[in-house]
């Protein structure tokens, strides 16, 4: 399975969540990008077990009704997988190594890496670069799956008749959007830490960058759909309901009060804990600033309210912020959603590489 090498010249994304299914086709030209089709589909998940399922006859449907709805051509599509399913490691081996020699040896040792069978895995690697201490290595990315957790994701899509050229890493989606963000000091990118949180739908995840990689991430089960439940039970209303509420208002003013501070607090402790839990590893490295995506970086004022609560510049990240549109798009239904964009703009930007 390919994690980084296939190249496209237009791409379709597709972003499944435990509460809803993305869909962005992005095109590419003189190295400027549009936004060709968008939509975003609820889905109305009833049991645990669908939640943790990205093959369901829900997401089936969900898939069909926004392939259908946007009316696009396209048969190839790129996707992504959980951190928590996936294993990476950083190897060192041999700088005189080709890369079919490389992947031989990983397959000799992957019992090393990996504690499954390498029969029943999906694997890929990067080279990083030459080893700081040893000019003789190389510091290898290693990225395996267990089939069964990328074979679920693949046949999401071959149900609706979509071929999957690419699986990703959420994690690294993200990592590649944030070349589109703007630089918010005055150092360059390659010499800063940035803290990427994203608060999704049933998890929240904290990926640090020092000097342009990847040092730090963290998974844990917090989001949005904790806000959107509570909505739900406090004033009687479906789910589907109470997440279009959540997002273009009309609820009662006991709302802000009542379960949006309380959950704006907890969102902070949780970015605070995992802030913590990455100094410990690192040595109290400080933090440049923190760009927020996910869905709940919508929340009016978010970024003020944790920046106030961390003492760090906070920033809502806009993947799109220097994309054209279509004009099939409709602006303000795009930008609303923009924050939770990260993983399907960075599934683009990882194809046309």
């Amino acid at each position: 399975m390919n994690w980084f090498n296939r190249k496209q010249k237009s791409v379709l994304c597709i972003d499944i969540s435990s509460v809803a299914v993305k869909l962005l086709e992005i095109s590419k030209a003189n190295n400027s990008y549009t936004i060709e089709k968008f939509i975003t589909v609820p889905l109305s998940l009833k049991t645990p077990a669908d939640i943790n399922s990205s093959n369901t006859p829900e997401i089936t449907e969900a898939l069909h009704a926004a392939l259908t709805t946007t009316k696009t051509s396209l048969k190839h599509a790129t996707i992504a997988v959980s951190p928590s399913s996936v294993i990476t490691k950083i190897i060192t081996m041999p700088a005189f190594l080709t890369e079919a020699q490389m992947e031989e040896q990983i397959m000799i040792d992957a019992d090393q890496y990996v504690p499954y069978a390498i029969d029943d895995l999906f694997f890929d690697f990067e080279i990083l670069g030459v080893n700081q201490k040893n000019s003789d290595l190389v510091d290898v990315l290693f990225v395996a799956s267990r089939r069964s957790n990328v074979d679920e994701r693949v046949s999401a899509l071959t149900n609706v008749g979509l071929k999957t050229d690419i699986v990703d890493v959420e994690t690294f989606a993200m990592e590649n959007a944030m070349s589109l963000l703007p630089n918010y000091s005055d150092q360059p990118l390659t010499e800063q830490t940035i803290a990427l949180v994203n608060i999704g739908a049933s998890f929240s995840s904290l990926t640090v960058l020092h000097n342009g990689r990847i040092e730090y991430t963290r998974e844990q089960e917090f989001g949005g759909k904790q806000l959107t439940e509570k909505i739900q039970y406090q004033y009687g209303i479906s789910f589907n309901e109470a997440e279009l509420k959540k997002i273009e208002g009309g609820l009662p003013s006991s709302y802000i009060e009542d379960i949006l501070e309380p959950f704006k607090s907890a969102m902070s402790q949780q970015i605070q804990r995992s802030i913590q839990l990455y100094n410990s590893s690192a040595g109290n490295r400080d933090i440049n600033y923190l760009m927020l995506c996910g869905g709940c970086a919508s929340i009016i004022d978010i970024d003020k309210y944790i920046e106030r609560t961390l003492k760090i510049p906070v920033y809502i990240a806009n993947p799109l912020i220097n994309m054209s549109l279509s004009n099939k798009i409709e602006l303000n239904a795009l930008y609303k959603q923009a924050p939770s964009l990260m993983v399907a703009c960075g599934l683009a930007i990882r194809s046309f590489d």
